[in-house]
């Protein structure tokens, strides 16, 4: 580790401990609300959604919303921005009557008794958590190589903290219940906020997106969104070893698609496309994916759970799973029978990938597969999950 990491890592320990011994003095402030969106990586998922909502509405016209974020340089209309992990956020943590989170907080976060922490999560789980993750005694996790007893610790002293867990369906219910070790009574069944922007979508804003995007008009739009591996990581972060030949997609379908490609938000690597500017366009990891979930025609994913809120729109989805096998004996393992449950084929051969997709039949085969899927899993997704939240969850708890 090099001077200046060590000594950044000194200043943070010291930050903390000054934070853990102070924040009992600070007055909890009925009327400012802290948003945290995947450790700080942007204005996103469902905390985004609910400010959204909270800023139409008069009961909040004097609450303060603070974001805290890595990039400070992100403007929020209606908000204050901090730094994330910045002695401001410590503050605001100290000082914020509601805390909406869409993820795992560091264990550090003290909460008091009079304040509200509503933990959004981030998706409908496709691959174990927590609780759930069976492996042998001699495997780590995450890039800090944590023990399972000490991965564990991290999830039950934040879940602990919890007031209230959003679950999107009877699905997500069920598994956080056993993954998390949490009471039924603090999970709510609202639907996703971020979801109401799929569930009200319309024609005149997927086309609004497609200028702003600068996505052309006359082809087909093909997103292609994998997620991270738990095992590749270097120094830096997670890296993707992309297992896809843009060449190849290009030469088989420029004719009539072009693709979006949307890495996972912890991958760190970036991706060398050239030549291929105008078939492939590359969204940075922090880009709401909604926007590219508007505007695409059909997607490619493998182990991400995205396809839970893709398939609101009722559009194909195909699953490229090309390390199939080791990622699910070696990594996480699944709460779905991928071989039944999906609602789309599963490709191990990238040929044949690009096959079906030339062919077209293979979406035709499918829809019936994916509507059933549709019922199962969208009950709650209604196009007002955030008023669900901010009336039982906020409104509910002022005052």
């Amino acid at each position: 580790m090099n001077i200046t990491k060590r000594l950044k890592k000194i200043i943070f320990f010291v930050v903390t401990c000054i934070y853990k011994s102070l924040h009992k003095y600070i007055k909890v402030d009925e009327k400012t609300i802290l948003f945290v969106a995947y450790l700080g990586r942007g204005y996103l998922c469902n905390p985004k959604y609910i400010h959204q909502y909270m800023q139409n509405r008069d009961e909040f016209k004097n609450f303060k919303f603070v974001w805290a974020l890595k990039d400070t340089n992100i403007k929020i209309e209606g908000a204050k921005v901090i730094k994330y992990r910045g002695i401001e956020y410590f503050y605001y943590l100290a000082k914020a009557k509601f805390w909406v989170i869409n993820s795992k907080l560091p264990e550090y976060c003290v909460k008091k008794e009079n304040q509200i922490y509503i933990q959004c999560w981030h998706g409908t789980p496709l691959k174990r958590l927590a609780h759930d993750i069976h492996v042998s005694e001699e495997t780590t996790f995450f890039r800090t190589k944590q023990t399972r007893d000490e991965m564990l610790k991290s999830y039950d002293t934040d879940v602990k903290k919890y007031n209230y867990l959003l679950s999107p369906n009877r699905h997500s219910t069920e598994k956080f219940i056993s993954c998390f070790n949490i009471e039924r009574e603090r999970i709510v069944e609202t639907g996703y906020p971020r979801n109401d922007f799929l569930a009200n979508l319309n024609e005149e804003k997927i086309q609004h997106l497609k200028d702003k995007l600068k996505i052309p008009k006359d082809k087909k739009v093909i997103l292609y969104c994998p997620t991270w591996r738990d095992n590749k990581f270097n120094e830096k972060g997670y890296f993707f070893e992309l297992k896809v030949n843009f060449n190849m997609w290009h030469e088989n379908l420029s004719d009539e698609w072009v693709v979006i490609f949307k890495p996972h938000y912890l991958i760190s690597n970036k991706f060398d496309l050239k030549g291929l500017d105008d078939f492939v366009y590359v969204f940075e990891e922090n880009h709401d994916i909604n926007e590219l979930y508007a505007i695409s025609d059909i997607m490619i994913t493998d182990y991400s759970s995205s396809f839970f809120d893709y398939s609101i729109l009722n559009r194909p989805i195909l699953f490229y799973m090309y390390d199939i096998k080791e990622y699910a004996e070696e990594l996480r393992g699944f709460y779905l029978d991928i071989n039944k449950d999906l609602p789309g084929p599963i490709f191990e051969s990238e040929y044949e990938l690009i096959k079906q997709i030339k062919d077209k039949k293979i979406f035709e085969t499918y829809q019936d597969t994916l509507e059933k899927f549709i019922d199962k899993y969208h009950e709650f997704e209604d196009g007002h999950a955030s008023q669900k939240v901010v009336e039982k969850l906020i409104l509910k708890n002022m005052w």
